[in-house]
This record gives C-alpha cells, sequence and structure tokens, in this order.
C-alpha cells in the first residue's frame, strides 16, 4: 500500500504559519549560584581546578577558556582564563560565545526526541521516509586492485533508520571510506557545513546519491548522521532547523547566545581560534572577524556541527536533560525519552564506553579507565569544548576553548580528573 506520509520539508522563501508552543519562557539563561561546600565540593580543591587551567594559558597551551560546574542545579564554579583575542589584548569573558561543532549534535538529537513526542516521527522510521534519495543508497566495497575507482557498491542490507542516525551505526562517515574520492569531488569530506551556499537539505539530497562506508547497524562511523536528523527535523516539523531550534529548545530555556550564525552585535564576545602548530607553538586560526559564521552565507544550519553558544547557555541545556527534561517549569522532553537518551545503544560497537542517541554513556565504571559514575553521559566539539552529565552525581561540566588543532592537548583529562577530586561528597559512592 502506498503511504499517505507527505513530508513538509522546509525550503527557501516557503511561507509557513507557524504558532509557538503554550509553554513558559525563561527571559536568560539564569542559574542559581551555590558554596561549594553547600553542594559538597571543596573551595580548596576547586583551587586547584582554577590553578592548572590558568598554567595552560601561561605555558601557551590555550589562548583562553571558561569553565562551569553545576551540582544540585547550581552554579559551584564559573570562570573563564586567558584571552579572548590575542591579537587584541581582550580578556576572556565568562559569556564568551564560542564555536561547538560537535556540541551541536545533542540539541539536534534532542529536537528529534521532541518529535517524536509530536507524534510527528518514530525512531525506527527510515530515513527515507523523509528523504527519499535515501531509499536507492548503496555501500562502497573496497576493491584488491588499483582499479579507478577502487571500490564496487552493493545494495543496503535494510533500510537507515533515525535511531542508526541518533547511534553513528548508518555507515556514513565525513567522506572518509573507500569511495572518499567521490565525496572529496562533491565537497562533502569534513564536517564544517557553514561555508556552503546551499541550505542543509540541498546538501543531504546530494550526499544520499554517494556510496554509504558501512552497512546500517555493522558498525560505529562518526559523521554527517546527525547533518542529517537536522534536515529530518526540517521534514518533519516544516520548520528550518534554526527555526524549530530556536522555538522549542533555545528560547523556552532562556538560552540567548545560542544560534547557528553570529549577530554583528555580539561580535565582541565572539572568540577568535587557535591551534598548536607542529613545533608545538600557539597561533591564530580564525580570526573572530573574518570568517564565515560572520561573513558567510549563512544559509545551512549544519545539525551536526553548526551552532555557536557559551558556556552557561549550553549548561543550562544540560542541566533540562540532568533533570529528566524539564527546567524551572519548561518541560522539553518526558523523563522517559532522556532515559532512552542515556542509555546505551550500540554494545561493543563503540570501545571502551557505550553510546547512546547523541551521547558517550558510561555504562560501567573502570571499563573505560576515568573517573565518573555509571550513567554519566557526554561529548565534545572540533574546537576542543567538552561537556559530560553525571546524573547519579546530579553534575553538569562544560569547558569552552577554541584550539584547533589541540596537538597533544591533555586538557580534557585533566579538566575530568580536577573536577572530580574537588567533589568531596558522594552521591553515589559508598561512605568513606
Amino acid at each position: 500500500m502506498k503511504s499517505s506520509f507527505q513530508p513538509r520539508c522546509f525550503t527557501a522563501g516557503m511561507l509557513l504559519c507557524l504558532s509557538l508552543f503554550s509553554i513558559p519562557f525563561l527571559h536568560a539563561a539564569s542559574l542559581p549560584v551555590a558554596q561549594p561546600a553547600q553542594v559538597g565540593f571543596s573551595a580548596e580543591r576547586l583551587d586547584r581546578l582554577s590553578r592548572a587551567m590558568q598554567g595552560y594559558v601561561d605555558q601557551g597551551r590555550v589562548a583562553g577558556l571558561v569553565t562551569l560546574v553545576l551540582r544540585d542545579g547550581q552554579m559551584v564554579y564559573e570562570k573563564a582564563f586567558g584571552k579572548i583575542d590575542i591579537q587584541r589584548n581582550q580578556p576572556m569573558p565568562v559569556n564568551a560565545i564560542f564555536r561547538i561543532a560537535s556540541q551541536t549534535k545533542a540539541i539536534t538529537s534532542t529536537a528529534i526526541m521532541m518529535l517524536q513526542e509530536e507524534g510527528k516521527l518514530l525512531l525506527d522510521d527510515p530515513v527515507a521516509k523523509y528523504i527519499p534519495e535515501f531509499a536507492a543508497a548503496r555501500v562502497a566495497m573496497p576493491l584488491e586492485t588499483k582499479n579507478s575507482p577502487n571500490y564496487y557498491t552493493i545494495p543496503l542490507k535494510r533500510a537507515i533508520t533515525l535511531r542508526d542516525l541518533l547511534t553513528h551505526t548508518a555507515g556514513i562517515s565525513y567522506g572518509t571510506g573507500p569511495a572518499k574520492a567521490e565525496w572529496q569531488a562533491a565537497g562533502l569530506n569534513t564536517w564544517f557545513l557553514a561555508d556552503k551556499d546551499m541550505t542543509i537539505g540541498q546538501v543531504i539530497k546530494k550526499l544520499a546519491t554517494l556510496p554509504l562506508d558501512a552497512q546500517p547497524g555493522e558498525k560505529f562511523i562518526y559523521g554527517y548522521n546527525t547533518d542529517i536528523l537536522g534536515y529530518v527535523v526540517e521534514c518533519a516539523s516544516g520548520m528550518s532547523l534554526a527555526d524549530y531550534i530556536q522555538r522549542n529548545i533555545t528560547s523556552p530555556l532562556g538560552m540567548n547566545d545560542t544560534a547557528f550564525f553570529l549577530p554583528k552585535d555580539k561580535l565582541d564576545r565572539f572568540t577568535s581560534v587557535y591551534g598548536i602548530d607542529d613545533k608545538g607553538v600557539l597561533t591564530l586560526q580564525e580570526d573572530r572577524s573574518n570568517n564565515f559564521y560572520m561573513q558567510g552565507p549563512q544559509k545551512c544550519y549544519a545539525g551536526g556541527a553548526g551552532l555557536l553558544s557559551t558556556a552557561r547557555d549550553y549548561a543550562t541545556f544540560l542541566l533540562m536533560l540532568q533533570q529528566g527534561g524539564q527546567l524551572n517549569g519548561v518541560r522539553l522532553l518526558s523523563p522517559k525519552s532522556v532515559q532512552l537518551m542515556t542509555a546505551d545503544h550500540v554494545g561493543d560497537l563503540y570501545g571502551a564506553q557505550g553510546f547512546g542517541l547523541g551521547f558517550w554513556i558510561t555504562d560501567r565504571l573502570g571499563r573505560n579507565g576515568q573517573l565518573g559514575t555509571a550513567g554519566a553521559y557526554g561529548w565534545g566539539g572540533a574546537y576542543h569544548t567538552v561537556y559530560w552529565v553525571d546524573p547519579q552525581e546530579k553534575l553538569v561540566v562544560v569547558l569552552m576553548t577554541q584550539l584547533l588543532p589541540a596537538t597533544n592537548s591533555d586538557l580534557h583529562s585533566k579538566f575530568r580528573a580536577l573536577v572530580y577530586q574537588a567533589m568531596v561528597d558522594s552521591y553515589s559512592a559508598a561512605a568513606y
């Protein structure tokens, strides 16, 4: 039987009659403050964290960074270090705006879960239901010979589902598989899409014609999966991805500094990008006023790596998840949707830990050798940002910086260790 489903994909110039949901809005990303001892942290031990972060700046390993720790829904630690812009000698403010790259994935994944709760899609739906071009997708198989092209293609064993995309098990990379030359020729061999003079729908339709790297469900392959989901959001909602996120996630939570492109009046808070070169020297990679987020086409809303945000905005979003899908009376998701997002879906496919619907998952303490708690989840971004949520400890942690490449950096590991050593009252560990 032919389906009567008609996807309403957003296109430029589409006239939409949109109404906001009747849910309360927060006016700003407002987070209460607690003294460390009130929430089980040691002020003295937090000083160790501050000294270490300042050390990264003093040693020329980062230009600047912002760190934020919440416990029990309250800020126990929020500090900025170094410079937002070395050339202009401007100190880093706590409300600096960063390119969060793949931290966008958690927000797009949340949008997908919200659309399931609205009855507009199901996670087991085939992606071809929304993007018909994927119905003819094929998988590239490498050849042992030096023929050009050095691969042949075979049909999919089964349809790619939305859950495959959420878990990065759809067989789709950033164009690094056997057909990488074809992906490169199509301009799809990098996560960066802010420079594209086309909509995300146009990008994804082109992507759907390229040979995939693996069969759905067989491998964890990190790639354009969440960008595809961003276009699914457009098809299922009838809005652009930017509008859906703004109307249903960022505005309700008061995340007023989170968007795909930068308004000119916020330039003084936008970060320049630095990187560690092959000699270990910190060098300017991208000036804050000369980049595609400021001067580009501003047409491609990349759900996989496109957003800009602040530490406090992003912590607000994470706190909503940590509190079961709601914050200050604003509910975006049900607790069961959050529970499903933060459960392991891939078994051994991801390696030393699990992977849920948009995050790594600590499924068993000790499996990856890192400090934490079973049930913790998180991710990071290409510019060396990182975050995690530890639900049992009621902990939300964010580190924002702009370091690309981050050659030989141990910042994330040191940061994680120093946050946990400062927590002297554990809600999950036995009494000592």
